[in-house]
C-alpha cells in the first residue's frame, strides 16, 4: 500500500515538473526567441507591414483601403474621391461593410462563378442584376467615364481586368501598372499636376515580378497615394 502511494506521488510529482518545464520552453522561452529573431531580421514584417506617413500609421502594404467621399444623404454606396488613385473592386464586402479607411474587420469575395450572367460564354448587353457580368459592366462603364478627362479618352478596351475584378478577399492592396496608368490623367488634371509627374510617380512605386519571375509588376495603392498627396502639397 504504502508502494503504491510512494508511486503515485512519484509519478504526479515527475509530471508536474514535466509540465512546468514544457511550459517554460515552448510557452515562455520560445515565444520570446521567436519574437526576438522577427523583430531583429524581419521587424517590418512582424509589425504587419506598417506603412506610416506624417509620423502615423496609417495602414499597411498588405491591405487595400479604400478612397471614397463621404456618403451624402440618402446614398447607401459611397462615391469614389478621384482625386486619388483607386484599388480593385471590392464587391465581396458589400455595401454595409465595417470597414473604414484605416480599421479593416471584414474580407470576402463575391462567390460569383466565371460565367454567372454569361449567355453563350459572354456577358450580355444587359445581364441580369447582382451577377458577374453585371458588376464588370458597371464596373467598365464608371472607369472609362471617371477616368475620360479633357484632351484624354478612356476606351472600355483599354480597361485591364483588375480594375473591374475584385480580389478573393476584396481587400488586394495593389492594382496593375496598366490600371495605374490609366488614371495618371485624371489624377494630374484633380492635382494640378502634369502628367509627366503622375507619370513617374506610377513608376517610381511600380514593383517587378519577385525574384524577376514570381507573379506579376504591381503598384501599392496606398504607397502611391501617399506620394501623390506629398508631390500635391508641394505644387
Amino acid at each position: 500500500m504504502n508502494n503504491s502511494v510512494t508511486n503515485t506521488v512519484r509519478l504526479l510529482g515527475a509530471g508536474l515538473r514535466a509540465l512546468l518545464v514544457l511550459t517554460l520552453v515552448t510557452g515562455v522561452i520560445y515565444p520570446l526567441v521567436v519574437t526576438g529573431i522577427a523583430q531583429g531580421l524581419f521587424s517590418d514584417k512582424a509589425n504587419g507591414s506598417e506603412i506610416k506617413a506624417d509620423g502615423k500609421v496609417v495602414g499597411s502594404s498588405l491591405i487595400g483601403q479604400s478612397y471614397n467621399l463621404p456618403l451624402k444623404r440618402g446614398q447607401d454606396t459611397p462615391e469614389p474621391d478621384l482625386k486619388w488613385f483607386q484599388g480593385r473592386p471590392a464587391n465581396g464586402l458589400g455595401s454595409n461593410s465595417v470597414n473604414t479607411r484605416y480599421q479593416l474587420i471584414l474580407s470576402g469575395a463575391t462567390n460569383l462563378s466565371a460565367d454567372s450572367g454569361a449567355v453563350n460564354g459572354k456577358c450580355p448587353d444587359k445581364p441580369d442584376d447582382g451577377t458577374l457580368c453585371a458588376q464588370v459592366l458597371a464596373a467598365k462603364a464608371a472607369v472609362v467615364k471617371d477616368n475620360s478627362v479633357p484632351g484624354y479618352t478612356v476606351k472600355p478596351s483599354d480597361v485591364p481586368a483588375d480594375a473591374v475584378t475584385s480580389s478573393g478577399s476584396g481587400l488586394d492592396p495593389a492594382i496593375s501598372p496598366e490600371y495605374a496608368e490609366l488614371q495618371v490623367h485624371r489624377i494630374a488634371a484633380k492635382n494640378g499636376l502634369s502628367v509627366a509627374q503622375v507619370e513617374k510617380l506610377v513608376k517610381d512605386h511600380t514593383t517587378g515580378r519577385a525574384l524577376g519571375f514570381i507573379g506579376e509588376p504591381q503598384v501599392n495603392v496606398l504607397q502611391l497615394n501617399i506620394a501623390l498627396k506629398a508631390l500635391a502639397g508641394k505644387q
